[in-house]
């Protein structure tokens, strides 16, 4: 399920630009990255890796495992 990857992602990026813009001890920062957090949760048990939530950048491998 792919949009589990990217509804965690979205999570991610929300939780991330609120801690940037209002700081992480902020009720509303909290609360984005505790989604993030059950987005992440979601993702993982539907049986997604975590490198499917964080690609890696062009000149980052992944071993295999």
């Amino acid at each position: 399920m792919p949009h589990l990857i990217h509804a965690a992602r979205a999570a991610q990026h929300r939780a991330a630009r609120a801690a940037a813009r209002i700081g992480t001890a902020h009720p509303l920062t909290r609360l984005l990255l505790a989604a993030a957090a059950v987005a992440a949760t979601a993702a993982w048990e539907a049986g997604h890796r975590v490198a499917d939530v964080h690609p890696p950048r062009h000149h980052e491998r992944i071993p295999r495992v």
